[in-house]
């Protein structure tokens, strides 16, 4: 059967469609859900049973971020369908970048996000250059604060705020609508209140009037809020939510705290990796000001500031000073460098005749793995040997990079053969935990060990899991990490090391 051209021009939306989607690794559901569609429509579109829409059309390039080439087939669709021999009417295409979700109408020329620490304070400023460009007035304003006191630890941050939960009252929010000298208040009006999380209706009205932003119209809002170091964390992520123009970031901080400052960035299309332009630093007083901007970021990406104060321990604040990583491993019981049994080669158990002695320690060892998954992710895996709780026996409890199954118990190992090849990794040990090292070892290890009855075995162990378990028996042997690392090669400090929460690669 013959097709029509309108046919055609459908077809080739919906291949356009499909591509980019799966392009951007996003099922049917969750693109209809950034799009704010029913799953079944996107469904019915690419599989033709729908016809698309210019608001369908609109949302979908927005979202996928397909430099035009969504909202061209839809033009050569629309064009057909309206024409039908006739001239078709004139449209221009928005520019790439600035697609306007319809429904919205809403653009954010510029925005300016402004945080600084004083007093041991963190206070932040939004400003944002709105243009409303669609067809009704505009009463409200969405925004968002969050706040999370360990990024890369979500288990601890919620724990944290669900004790110290972030409030209005500490919050001092206010905002105004700008307009040349005079300031207009904006009352806001609450729509979620989490822990750790507020969503805010910023409205254009106060008690004397209302001011709607209508179509066609600009106008300038600026919201300011504040939070303690308690619950901010050394971070600032602006996210895109609303077509934006240009994006720009400050961070001003104390010189007197020697702070270091990087950034990363993410969207829907790419995973997370540095920021694709410098962060600018500048001296300013006693103050030291980083400025970094974008200009036309895509819609859902995010930008991330990070930070560490040179000059201030790195660790958690208590009543009684800044507490370090070491410090709360050695809160554990944990052994930390320079105790003397970390250096002395274990005793192996007699089994199965020291079966009680031998289990009495490993229910010890796994009952400190469970603890410090309250302190850490571990995202590499984690293991613990007996000299680091104190005990001199040929034991160890390694838990696997993937975390899942029960943990592997090691009783009397020792490696009996290893592969030739090698790799580098990063390794830590719950034994200094403010540092970490470059370690190379064997991609594969069989280690002969003993069973609780007292048979012996051979179990041959690979890549992360290798990694683990040469980590561990190095300990029962009386060695440390640094024992394998290269000579020259430096420690590098936990707060600069950028890999926690993240696999090793293979």
């Amino acid at each position: 059967m013959t097709t029509s051209p309108l046919d055609r021009a459908a077809d080739s939306f919906a291949v356009e469609l499909a591509r980019h989607r799966t392009g951007r690794g996003l099922s049917k559901k969750q693109l209809a859900t950034l799009m704010g569609f029913d799953p079944s429509y996107v469904s019915h579109v690419e599989g033709r049973r729908h016809r698309p829409t210019e608001d369908f059309a609109r949302r979908a390039e927005a979202v996928l971020e397909a430099s035009g080439a969504i909202w061209q087939r839809f033009r050569d669709y629309d064009e057909l369908r309206h024409t039908r021999g006739d001239r078709a009417p004139h449209r221009e295409p928005p520019a790439p970048g600035q697609w306007l979700p319809p429904g919205t109408g809403l653009i954010v020329e510029r925005e300016q996000a402004t945080l600084s620490y004083r007093d041991e304070t963190y206070r932040c400023v939004i400003r944002r250059e709105l243009y409303n460009a669609g067809s009704e007035p505009i009463t409200r304003y969405l925004v968002r604060v969050a706040v999370d006191r360990y990024p890369g630890d979500p288990g601890r941050s919620n724990r944290h705020h669900r004790e110290h939960p972030l409030t209005f009252a500490e919050l001092q929010l206010h905002a105004h609508r700008l307009d040349g000298h005079e300031r207009e208040a904006m009352h806001w009006r609450t729509k979620h209140d989490r822990d750790a999380f507020k969503e805010i209706w910023l409205l254009f009205e106060n008690t004397g009037r209302r001011f709607p932003l209508y179509p066609g119209d600009r106008a300038t809002i600026e919201y300011a809020y504040h939070v303690g170091p308690d619950k901010w964390g050394p971070w600032f992520q602006r996210a895109v939510r609303v077509p934006t123009r240009h994006l720009a970031v400050r961070l001003d901080l104390p010189a007197a705290l020697d702070p270091q400052v990087w950034g990363a960035e993410t969207s829907l299309s790419a995973e997370e990796g540095p920021l694709r332009t410098p962060v600018a630093r500048r001296e300013e007083d006693d103050r030291i000001i980083f400025d970094w901007a974008v200009d036309q970021p895509p819609l859902n990406g995010r930008y991330r500031m990070q930070w560490r104060f040179r000059a201030q321990p790195e660790g958690e604040l208590t009543e009684t000073g800044w507490l370090r990583p070491s410090d709360r491993m050695r809160g554990l019981g944990i052994l930390q460098h320079g105790a003397d049994l970390l250096r002395q080669p274990t005793r192996p158990f007699d089994l199965p005749r020291e079966d009680r002695a031998a289990r009495d320690v490993v229910d010890r060892l796994t009952a400190t793995l469970f603890r410090l998954d309250e302190l850490h992710p571990f995202s590499k895996g984690v293991g613990i040997a007996a000299p680091q709780l104190g005990i001199g026996r040929a034991a160890a409890v390694i838990r696997p990079p993937d975390l899942s199954g029960e943990p592997v118990v090691l009783l009397n190992p020792r490696v009996v053969d290893a592969a030739p090849d090698t790799d580098e990794q990063y390794e830590g040990c719950l034994s200094f935990f403010d540092q970490r090292g470059l370690v190379p070892r064997p991609l594969r290890i069989d280690v002969e060990h003993t069973h609780i009855d007292g048979s012996r075995v051979i179990t041959s162990y690979e890549y992360g899991m290798a990694r683990l378990v040469a980590h561990e028996i190095d300990h029962l042997e009386g060695r440390l990490y640094i024992d394998r690392m290269a000579p020259g090669v430096p420690l590098v400090p936990v707060e600069e090391y950028r890999h926690t929460g993240q696999p090793w690669r293979y």
